[in-house]
This record gives C-alpha cells, sequence and structure tokens, in this order.
C-alpha cells in the first residue's frame, strides 16, 4: 500500500494536519466608540445586522461594548486585562514577609539558647542575679 495522499483517502486515513491556533481580536476604544456611533445613528431595518456582517462582529461584543460605554465613557471601552490583579505594593509585601520569617527564625533561636543558659546556670547551681551579669 502507498502512502500518497490518494491512497489515504479511499483507505478512511485522515491527513495529519495541524489547524492553526485562532488569534484573539482586539479593539482599540476608538474602533469601539465609532462602531457604536455607527449603531446607534441606523435607522431603517437591517442596517445594524449589515454592520455587524460588515465588521465580522456579533452583537454579544455590541452588547458588551455599550456596557462598557455606560460605565465609563472613552476609558469604559479600553479592554480589561485578564488575570490577577497586580498590586503596586506586592514587592515590598513580600520583601517584608520575608523578613519577618528571617526574624522569626532569629527569635526562635534566641530563645532556645536562653532555655540552654538558663538549664546549665541550674545545673552549676549559679543564681540568678550572678548569671544576668551581662
Amino acid at each position: 500500500m502507498s502512502h500518497t495522499p490518494y491512497a489515504r483517502d479511499q483507505a478512511g486515513i485522515p491527513e495529519i494536519e495541524v489547524e492553526p491556533k485562532p488569534i484573539r481580536r482586539h479593539y482599540t476604544s476608538e474602533y469601539k466608540r465609532r462602531i457604536l456611533d455607527e449603531i446607534d445613528q441606523a435607522s431603517q431595518a437591517g442596517e445594524i445586522g449589515a454592520i455587524l456582517r460588515r465588521e465580522g462582529l456579533y452583537s454579544q461584543a455590541i452588547s458588551k461594548w455599550r456596557q462598557q460605554r455606560a460605565q465609563g465613557g472613552l476609558e469604559g471601552l479600553i479592554s480589561q486585562k485578564c488575570g490577577p490583579k497586580v498590586v503596586p505594593e506586592a514587592g515590598e509585601l513580600a520583601r517584608l514577609k520575608r523578613e519577618n520569617e528571617r526574624l522569626r527564625q532569629k527569635l526562635k533561636k534566641a530563645e532556645l539558647i536562653i532555655e540552654v543558659q538558663k538549664k546549665v546556670s541550674q545545673i552549676l547551681g549559679l543564681d540568678e542575679s550572678e548569671a544576668n551579669i551581662s
């Protein structure tokens, strides 16, 4: 059996082809405003559908853009970034947490040393007043 494309079609074996990953479309706030203005001015039946087909848009996108425009004017039409919100103080907060943990470990060691010193002074029979000469 040969492996020509014709032979694959006859055997029912599909050609292996990787589909390109679709690219998400991004629209500028100017474009969104222009389209919304054009749709708002449409007066005849079918004009809005013609605009949507011409631009390759869905009515859901227009609804979302109208909602964004109502919330904040031109600034409302700017797309929001997905993902966790970036906090400007996050770096400082992480540094302080690391420092806090380091100081906790240092305090734990110091308390352990003090406990050992107390036990040694009890074993040697020293008074606490003599042990606190420092």
